[in-house]
C-alpha cells in the first residue's frame, strides 16, 4: 500500500517533506508506520492505522488523547519530548477516515529514545512504577470528561455479569469438568465486588488511567534512561487509578510466565512489588488519597483474580476472544494466573506492610 500511505500521509498537517515511510514495529492491534521527512529541522512522525474493531469510536479515542496530553503539557518542561504530540489533518480533525472506512492518526516521533520489551529486574521494575506514577501525577488534577473506549473494561460488576451468563449458556459443553475452577471464582466473588463498590460509591476516586501499563509503554531517554513518558494511549480512560498498578504487578511479577504449564515456575516475587511500588510511589505519593494507599497492595490481587476469570470465561465460551496456540491454551492460562493470584494472597500481609512502611517514609 506504498502510494496509498503517502496520499493518508499527505492528508495530516506536516511539518517538511515525506522522504520515506516504512513499518515500524509489529504490534498486534494497530499497523504502525514511521514517516521520515527530508529536511533536518523538521521531525519525523508516527503513521497509525487504529483497529475499529478493538476501538470501535475512534474519534472519541483521539479525543481523549487529546486531552490528556494536552493536559500534561502543561506540566512538563520540554512538552514536545515529556508526553505525544497529536498532529491533525490540514482540515484539523484528529484523525482521517480513508475510502474503505479506516481510521488513521499522526502524532510525532519522539528521537533519540528507547523502550524495554520487558521488566526483567528490579531496577527496571522501578522505573516501570516511577512512569505510570509520573503520568498519573500529571493527570491528578484532570477533570474533564473522557469517553470509555472499551466497555466495561476492568468493571468488575460487568465482568461477573458477563460471567454468569458464559457459565450459564456453556456454549462449549466445558462447565462440568470446570468445578474447581469455577470454585476459585466463586469463592472470591464477593470480595471483588466489595471492592469494585468502592469505586462505585466514591470512596476510590476515579482518576485517569493508561490501561496498559506494561513497561513497553514507557518510553526512555536513550542517552539519560531516564524516564521520559507514557505512550501507547488508545486505551486511557477514567477508571480508579489502582488498575494500572494491579496490571503492571500483574505481569512485572511474575516469576513464570502468563500462560506457563509448568505451576511450580508461577509466583508472585515480592522483591518485583517492591521495587515498582517504590518506583510508582516517588512520583504518585502526593497525590493518592487515603483510600487509594489503603488498597494499593489489593491492587495486584485484583487484576490478577479478574484474568483468572476472564481466561476461564472464554474458555468456557468456546475459545473465542483470546488467540489460543493449542486446544487447552485458555485453560493453561486460567491455571498460572491462579498460581500467580494464590501467590499474592499468600504475601499479602507483606505486601500491606510493604506499603505502609514507604508511606511512613515519604
Amino acid at each position: 500500500m506504498g502510494q496509498q500511505l503517502y496520499n493518508i500521509a499527505g492528508r495530516f498537517d506536516l511539518r517538511g517533506t515525506i522522504a520515506e515511510i516504512k513499518p515500524l514495529g509489529d504490534g498486534f492491534i494497530n499497523d504502525t508506520f514511521v514517516i521520515k521527512t527530508s529536511e533536518a529541522e523538521a521531525p519525523d512522525y508516527i503513521l497509525q492505522r487504529k483497529n475499529h474493531v478493538v476501538f470501535p469510536d475512534v474519534p472519541a479515542m483521539m479525543e481523549n488523547i487529546q486531552k490528556v496530553t494536552t493536559h500534561i503539557k502543561t506540566k512538563v518542561a520540554n512538552p514536545e519530548r515529556e508526553t505525544l504530540t497529536v498532529i491533525p489533518t490540514t482540515d484539523g480533525a484528529l484523525y482521517h477516515k480513508d475510502a474503505e472506512g479506516n481510521f488513521w492518526a499522526v502524532c510525532t516521533f519522539i528521537p533519540n529514545t528507547i523502550t524495554y520489551d520487558r521488566a526483567d529486574s528490579t531496577a527496571l521494575a522501578y522505573q516501570g512504577g516511577k512512569g505510570i506514577g509520573r503520568f498519573q501525577a500529571q493527570l491528578a488534577d484532570f477533570n474533564e470528561p473522557l469517553a470509555e473506549v472499551i466497555k466495561g473494561f476492568h468493571n468488575m460488576r460487568f465482568r461477573f455479569e458477563q460471567w454468569d451468563a458464559a457459565v450459564k449458556a456453556d456454549k462449549a459443553g466445558r462447565v462440568a469438568s470446570l468445578t474447581e475452577e469455577i470454585g476459585w471464582i466463586e469463592s472470591r466473588r464477593e470480595e471483588m465486588l466489595g471492592f469494585w463498590a468502592l469505586v462505585e460509591n466514591g470512596t476510590i476516586p476515579m482518576r485517569v488511567t493508561h490501561n496498559d501499563t506494561k513497561i513497553s509503554n514507557i518510553l526512555f531517554d536513550a542517552d539519560t534512561k531516564d524516564v521520559l513518558c507514557a505512550i501507547d494511549l488508545d486505551t486511557v480512560m477514567s477508571s480508579t487509578s489502582l488498575n494500572d498498578v494491579g496490571d503492571a504487578l500483574r505481569s512485572y511479577t511474575n516469576t513464570g510466565a502468563e500462560d506457563d504449564p509448568e505451576l511450580e515456575n508461577v509466583s508472585m516475587s515480592i522483591d518485583m512489588f517492591r521495587a515498582y511500588i517504590e518506583g510508582y510511589l516517588s512520583e504518585r505519593a502526593a497525590t493518592l488519597s487515603e483510600s487509594e494507599w489503603e488498597w494499593l497492595a489489593f491492587s495486584g490481587r485484583f487484576i490478577t483474580f479478574e484474568q483468572v476469570l476472564r481466561f476461564l470465561m472464554d474458555y468456557i465460551d468456546g475459545d473465542t476472544y483470546y488467540k489460543i496456540k493449542y486446544p487447552d491454551h485458555n485453560l493453561v492460562r486460567t491455571r498460572a494466573q491462579y498460581r500467580l493470584l494464590e501467590s499474592m494472597e499468600a504475601q499479602y500481609d507483606q505486601m500491606k506492610a510493604i506499603v505502609a512502611g514507604l508511606k511512613e517514609n515519604i
